[in-house]
């Protein structure tokens, strides 16, 4: 049994191990290749979603193949994903081994060349989502990590970090999102009914404060205090 080799018709076990194997080389390769090969997913995520989008794809596209082997293989991965995910939750070990631990790329503001090679990222791309998170001085950053899912997580020094309400003991008002009460020039009549207003009030409103009639509105909106946002069509 040479399940490596081309074959007009192969068995079900040929389909199994051909799945399994092709798992554990996809898993293997992601692996060495680095995690911002698959930003945003794990190592198995990644290997489950590329291998089943073929998966499918092939017999749907080519109507000399059969859909035996894809629905064979996609039940093999489905299985496997299952069952990697059951034992990353129960063993630490298998869990590092499939995930990573996140590297520490900046620590109490000092750049760790080491990091920045296993990470397999330049310097570039560290400054670049620095910036991305408004972070004009590396120095600023008292921790920066790149995560399993080739994310970088940015902690700024106690120092640096912006002043909320709660640093001078505030209790600020509760969130409330703006009523959109004009859209595309519509009259949301609902919106108007929550807020108990009426037709009269809005088109006065913006007559005398925006000296503009409704149909010229692109969006307005109004808060919890009552202000009025009207947004027109430029």
């Amino acid at each position: 049994m040479n399940f490596f080799q081309a074959h007009e018709t192969i068995s079900t076990m040929d389909w199994v191990l051909r799945a399994v194997v092709a798992f554990f080389i996809m898993l293997i390769t992601v692996r060495v290749m680095g995690l911002r090969t698959i930003s945003q997913l794990r190592a198995i995520d990644f290997v489950i979603a590329f291998m089943l989008g073929n998966i499918i794809a092939h017999p749907l596209s080519d109507q000399t193949i059969g859909m035996k082997g894809s629905i064979i293989s996609t039940i093999v991965l489905a299985f496997l994903y299952v069952v990697g995910i059951f034992l990353t939750q129960k063993w630490r070990g298998l869990r590092k081994v499939l995930d990573s631990e996140p590297v520490p790329l900046i620590n109490k503001g000092e750049i760790s060349y080491s990091a920045l090679k296993k990470a397999r990222i330049s310097i570039d791309y560290l400054l670049s989502e620095l910036r991305k998170e408004k972070v004009e001085d590396v120095r600023k950053v008292a921790l920066a990590l790149w995560e399993t899912d080739g994310t970088i997580s940015i902690f700024l020094d106690p120092k640096y970090q912006p002043l909320t309400p709660e640093t001078y003991q505030v209790m600020p008002e509760p969130f409330e999102l703006p009523k959109v009460i004009i859209s595309d020039g519509k009259i949301n009549y609902h919106e108007l009914d929550q807020i108990k207003m009426e037709e009269s009030w809005l088109i006065k409103s913006l007559k005398e404060s925006h000296q503009t009639v409704v149909n010229q509105v692109l969006l307005a909106t109004i808060d919890k205090k009552n202000n009025l946002q009207v947004f027109l069509y430029k």
